[in-house]
């Protein structure tokens, strides 16, 4: 009678799931389509411009690139080591012969076996390294703009602003696609607890994102961030 203790999980979970990939897929859309409606979109505009004027002007402005840059790197570098750290945990738990769910079997909803455990610390790690790979990418080339964007201008030279601002969006792809797994791991530690609270916390995820992914216009025509700030 297994299956009556895990049809919470086998309902609430893959649903939970449904919810934010399906509001990631309405976002990656936008973002395609009305690029300037999304904050994501928005900052691509904005630092495919900052590119040019770095580069256009590099004698005055390579420290302030330099300097914009590393912070971006020191941002990319706390969130791999915070996921590679936290799959390490994970790893050591799934190894480890020390039981952690008889203090929880009475307390919450959903299957607590030996698989269903396995399953959810396995979930997780899996998660966290995927963060962790996206995060190490995204330093990676944005190392790489950190050094070509302090390039001499050449009229000959195959490194153009263009070129430096696509290795840019490459690296801030790649960040935010290891910020958005991360996040999607809270949900999933959840599941330690029971399923019902992972759901509850997707849907609860959605309208905070949504807030902090689309860019509302007032009524005057100028861009509203999150309600409570004006750009022209």
């Amino acid at each position: 009678m297994e299956w009556r203790k895990c049809y919470l999980d086998v309902m609430l979970v893959p649903l939970s799931f449904l919810i934010t990939i399906t509001y990631h897929a309405w976002l990656w859309h936008k973002v395609r389509v009305q690029p300037l409606t999304t904050i994501i979109g928005t900052n691509a505009t904005g630092r495919r411009y900052w590119v040019s004027a770095m580069m256009k002007d590099n004698d005055k402005k390579n420290i302030l690139a330099v300097q914009s840059l590393r912070n971006l790197i020191m941002g990319s570098t706390l969130m791999a080591t915070t996921s590679i750290l936290l799959s390490a945990g994970l790893a050591a738990i799934v190894s480890s012969t020390y039981s952690v769910k008889k203090p929880l079997n009475d307390s919450v909803y959903g299957a607590h076996g030996e698989f269903m455990v396995a399953l959810k610390y396995v979930t997780l790690l899996s998660i966290f390294l995927f963060s962790f790979f996206c995060h190490s990418l995204s330093i990676r080339f944005v190392n790489q703009v950190n050094i070509l964007i302090n390039t001499p201008p050449d009229p000959m030279s195959i490194v153009t602003p263009e070129y430096v601002s696509e290795l840019l969006e490459k690296g801030f792809l790649l960040n935010t696609v290891g910020n958005r797994l991360f996040y999607a791991a809270m949900p999933l530690m959840l599941w330690i607890f029971g399923p019902v609270l992972v759901f509850l916390c997707s849907v609860t995820m959605v309208p905070v994102l949504y807030n902090l992914d689309f860019v509302v216009r007032n009524g005057k025509g100028k861009m509203d961030v999150n309600g409570d700030r004006d750009f022209v």
